[in-house]
């Protein structure tokens, strides 16, 4: 007799940071891990966390997510003292930090997380090595998305 797998959880996206991709254009993805703690888990389980305003940066030849806010539960260990707003560790090949370092240092980047999803039981970070775009860049894409739109129900009204 086989085991079922649990592929509930697999798979499923957590968060999804809809901010990053109308403020910058996002010029390649790479996938991390990241760093967390018991009670970061079970929140996580619960989808209370809150990323819009995060971001990625490098100390030591290491890669931090800062700004991500995980709200901890309040069946949490009580001899836990959770800390919302840490800089959690992001799990990186070492070529891969060094694609992050130069894209920052050479290109004028910056990394933002993209989702925040499960993978085998495992909580992974999409990061998007971007370029921040310019007010006038924000408006021409939100036309475009508007003609899109617009193109697509005429074609659906005439066909």
């Amino acid at each position: 007799m086989s085991k079922k797998k649990n592929d509930s959880v697999a798979g499923k996206v957590i968060a999804v940071n809809r901010r990053a991709r109308f403020d910058f254009h996002i010029d390649e993805r790479i996938e991390a891990g990241i760093v967390l703690q018991g009670w970061e888990v079970k929140s996580l389980r619960d989808g209370r966390i809150q990323f819009g305003e995060s971001y990625a940066l490098i100390r030591n030849n290491e890669v931090y997510l800062h700004g991500a806010q995980i709200s901890p539960l309040s069946s949490a260990s009580t001899h836990v003292v959770p800390e919302n707003t840490r800089l959690r560790k992001l799990l990186l090949h070492r070529r891969e930090v060094d694609q992050l370092i130069g894209a920052i240092e050479r290109k004028g980047m910056t990394i933002v997380p993209l989702s925040l999803y499960w993978k085998s039981n495992k909580v992974k970070v999409e990061l998007g090595i971007a370029k921040g775009k310019k007010q006038h860049d924000k408006r021409d894409a939100e036309k475009d998305k508007d003609w899109q739109r617009d193109k697509s129900r005429i074609m659906r009204d005439r066909g």
